[in-house]
């Protein structure tokens, strides 16, 4: 390793304007020094940067530091430079002549430190001038995209490994504010790190305050957001799921607090989302809402407050976001908008970013038809032309799955360079050709000159060059470069902008290729999990910080005493939190233990999905549940007391805590099964430890308990005392009907006392139905379409110009176990219209349903006809 300056490290501060170290960057830095490798985990303002920074100037040769963005590089690189650190960086917004006289300098040791994205180790040019500087330490910042296991995995960060052998194996400092114990491990398995020191350090932010409010559906969720900015000021960040989302809330923000704000999203043109940018970092406006897109690298210290209006996908996503807040160590707010129906979306999101084998095979047959080289479409695009049910990032893995079998290679652009690899030892290849073939000599001579000795690595330049050298004009270049790329050691990519894809093999059949789906359902599976871990951190009534320790490996975290479960439970700062202990009863851990046994009851018989256990456990005579006899199960109806949104929550918050799994059973059709933890509960084994996920009012509910702000949070608005007369007559027209095609007496059937509470209370839905008097379950079943049809009816024709709000709970999910049950529950409009109240587009709502864009607009407008509010 190269020697260090023998100056005491904390000399160096002052060329930074520092005083001091924080807490763990010493360290950090001395056995970066001693040319050990390690692993750096602090958070987001933690000091990172300095950790590499410092031992760039205190060491001979040269540092490179990969990072993700450009935009960030160049304001780190902008910030160095004005403490006259020499400095500079790489990337494609450079002229080539730029970039030639920046490689130049770094070749000559002019260059102590540079930054490059991933994608830059490609360049031949690139690697020649490390190797000529003498490359002291390598970098490698948000190293989380490394892992497989990350939220967000970059291919091409996962081959730094590859080329940090390429250049010996020089020290190495992995750096990332989010990494848990896998990530970590991949993290280092994939650098071939030897024997590295980790350092976990700093994820306590004293000053941020975290909550998590508990909302019914999305305009309670907008309510709770202008009440909490109304008694907020300052600056903040306004996080939600969809770009349409942040439209909605920035609208909503704007018209009715009348504050400045602006929303940041990825389908704004770039120089739309640069000026939304600048505009809230210098201050022009208060407020920016945005999809995750917005705030890697962000350092705005004055940040009051992050709210995240959506449940974000994981809780590295999460703690990264809200660590916005507060970096100048002001007290200031984290507050997150908890509805179960967001689960959904993020779902969608995981379901869409991994594939079947459908998908892939339908883009690799599509891929090896199109007769051109490079390929440069866009992922959109291709997801457009197949019609494909994913999302974009769906179709990126798709791409790397295929690459990974060798059937294609994915490439970035070199500045609009052409490409060539000569992968032979020989002098020459001339040799090789005719004597007669003129021209291809020529050429070949002229390309074996820009290569030079760079033999068997891709070497890019300018056509132009070529041109020149061989002193030809453009289109015999270009054919000459055709025919010799028929030879089988020279390899010529024609010059193009942006990404392409090059197909390397397309005759082999798709059924041959060896393709690793087995670790794309892993990574599927991890990717649920973190799911789960966000709702559970949502749900939990222990210390938020604790929680966010415990999930970062800081095990030795105490409660911060000031977030809303601390003030709840009257914990002070360094208080003790037993997260162990259960909250849980004799009586709620018996429904869990029903819970369970009916899972495994009903898999006896057939694999089921969570909405035919619940119907089965709440005792419903539904005709599914009759017809696989689920009803001669021993836990047939045991759950009576409880609805069957409840038990879905149950059975949900079980897949949460690992009792239970989800598994699709085959596309669309998801079914619960035990897990052995679940086993163990449910024979009484084990004991439940931790939180159960669910609201409040349920937990109180399967405790036998009731407090008085529970009651009023749950309590049914009382019926006005004049009951609608007409609607009256009209429900017992209704029931007359009913009896006498039933022959029952026609109290029996519902009594007087309920059709006058129906004609009082116009419930809109089959949850609001169940809080009637005399409607349990049973007559749920029997006559909830049939009331709801008559209610809904009409209460739009009695308000037709204000559309009903019929927003349901989110566990009121369909399941797809069959059609059949999901539209004995729902008219086939609602779930066009759910998709899209859950922000999602048109076309996003088609694709996901399989349906025409058409058939959404009408399923929307009979949405709107039964009185659900269509925005």
């Amino acid at each position: 390793m190269p020697s260090a300056d023998t100056a005491p490290i904390d000399s160096y501060l002052d060329r930074f304007r520092l005083t001091q170290f924080r807490p763990g960057q010493e360290e950090v830095i001395r056995t970066v020094l001693a040319g050990r490798d390690c692993l750096c985990v602090m958070p987001t303002g933690g000091g990172k940067s300095l950790c590499y920074q410092l031992p760039a100037l205190a060491m001979e040769g040269l540092t490179v530091v990969v990072s993700p963005l450009i935009a960030l590089m160049k304001d780190q690189v902008d910030q160095l430079q004005q403490l006259e650190l020499p400095v500079t960086f790489i990337n494609s917004t450079l002229t080539p002549d730029e970039q030639d006289r920046r490689l130049e300098a770094i070749a000559q040791g002019r260059i102590r430190m540079v930054y490059a994205v991933p994608e830059r180790f490609r360049s031949s040019r690139f690697l020649e001038a490390v190797r000529s500087a003498g490359l002291s330490l390598l970098a490698v910042d948000e190293a989380h995209c490394i892992s497989q296991w990350g939220h967000d995995f970059r291919p091409d960060y996962a081959r730094l490994g590859t080329f940090r052998r390429m250049l010996g194996g020089p020290p190495t400092i992995a750096l990332t504010a989010t990494a848990t114990d896998d990530v970590r491990r991949d993290i280092i398995e994939q650098l071939k790190l030897d024997e590295p020191k980790t350092f976990v350090r700093g994820f306590a932010r004293d000053n941020l305050f975290y909550r998590v409010q508990v909302t019914h559906g999305e305009r309670d969720k907008t309510e709770r957001l202008i009440e909490f900015l109304q008694r907020t000021p300052g600056s903040g960040i306004v996080y939600a799921s969809t770009r349409k989302r942040t439209e909605e809330v920035a609208e909503a923000i704007r018209s009715r607090l009348r504050r400045k704000v602006v929303a940041y999203h990825a389908g704004l043109l770039p120089e739309d989302r640069k000026r939304a940018q600048e505009a809230f970092m210098l201050g022009e406006v208060e407020i920016i809402t945005a999809t995750n897109a917005f705030g890697m690298g962000i350092d705005k210290g004055d940040v009051r407050f992050v709210v995240h209006f959506n449940l974000p996908g994981t809780l590295e996503g999460y703690y990264q976001e809200a660590g916005r807040a507060g970096r100048d160590g002001l007290p200031s707010e984290c507050l997150m908008l908890y509805n179960a129906s967001d689960r959904y979306i993020q779902e969608w999101f995981i379901e869409s970013a991994y594939p079947g084998r459908e998908s892939v095979e339908l883009v690799h047959e599509y891929l090896a038809s199109l007769d051109v080289d490079p390929i440069e479409l866009t992922q959109m695009e291709i997801k457009e032309r197949l019609a494909l049910p994913i999302g974009n990032d769906g179709v990126g893995t798709c791409e790397q799955l295929l690459e990974s079998a060798g059937v294609l290679e994915r490439l970035i652009s070199a500045d609009n360079r052409a490409t060539v690899t000569i992968d032979s030892q020989l002098p020459t290849l001339v040799d090789l050709l005719p004597k007669r073939a003129k021209v291809r000599r020529a050429v070949l001579r002229a390309i074996e000159q820009i290569v030079g000795s760079r033999r068997g690595e891709p070497v890019s330049f300018q056509s132009t060059h070529l041109h020149r050298l061989a002193d030809m004009e453009p289109a015999s270049v270009a054919a000459a470069l055709r025919e010799l790329s028929e030879l089988d050691v020279f390899d010529y990519v024609p010059p193009f902008r942006g990404r392409a894809i090059r197909m390397l093999d397309r005759d082999t059949p798709f059924e041959q290729l060896d393709i690793d789906f087995e670790t794309m359902e892993a990574r599927k599976a991890a990717e649920y999990d973190k799911l789960n871990q966000v709702i559970q951190f949502a749900l939990s009534r222990q210390c938020r910080q604790q929680e966010i320790l415990h999930y970062f490996g800081e095990k030795d975290g105490r409660a911060c005493g000031h977030c809303d479960n601390c003030d709840r439970s009257g914990l002070n700062a360094g208080g003790e939190g037993d997260a162990g202990e259960s909250e849980l009863n004799e009586q709620a851990v018996k429904a869990l233990r029903i819970v369970l046994s009916g899972v495994a009851r009903a898999g006896q018989r057939i694999r089921c999905g969570k909405n035919l256990i619940a119907q089965m456990l709440c005792g419903s005579k539904a005709a599914r549940v009759t017809k696989l006899h689920l009803d001669q199960l021993s836990t047939f109806g045991l759950l009576e007391h409880l609805t069957q949104v409840e038990v879905v929550s149950i059975i949900e918050a079980l897949v949460v805590t690992g009792h239970l799994t989800q598994v699709d059973l085959d596309q669309n059709r998801p079914v619960v099964e035990l897990t052995a933890s679940g086993l163990e509960l449910m024979k009484g084994e084990a004991e439940f430890r931790g939180q159960l996920p669910v609201a409040e009012p349920l937990l109180a509910k399967l405790r036998g308990e009731m407090s008085a702000s529970v009651a009023a949070e749950t309590a049914v608005e009382a019926p006005p005392s004049d009951v609608d007369r007409g609607l009256l007559e009209r429900l017992k027209a209704w029931r007359k009907e009913k009896g006498i095609q039933s022959g029952m007496p026609l109290y029996m059937i519902v009594s007087n006392r309920t059709l006058e509470e129906l004609a009082a209370v116009r419930p809109q839905s089959r949850e609001a139905l169940l809080t009637i008097s005399g409607i349990g379950q049973r007559k749920l079943e029997q006559y909830g379409r049939d009331l709801l049809e008559l209610l809904v009816t009409e209460t739009v024709n009695s308000q037709p110009d204000v559309p009903v709000s019929a927003e349901p709970p989110a566990a009121a999910e369909a399941s797809s176990d069959t059609a059949e049950q999901a539209t004995a529950d729902r008219p086939s409009c609602y779930w066009s219209w759910r998709l899209m109240q859950a922000g999602f587009t048109v076309e996003e709502c088609a694709a996901a349903r399989g349906i025409e864009i058409e058939q959404v607009c009408r399923d929307l407008d009979a949405a709107s006809r039964l009185g659900f509010a269509v925005s």
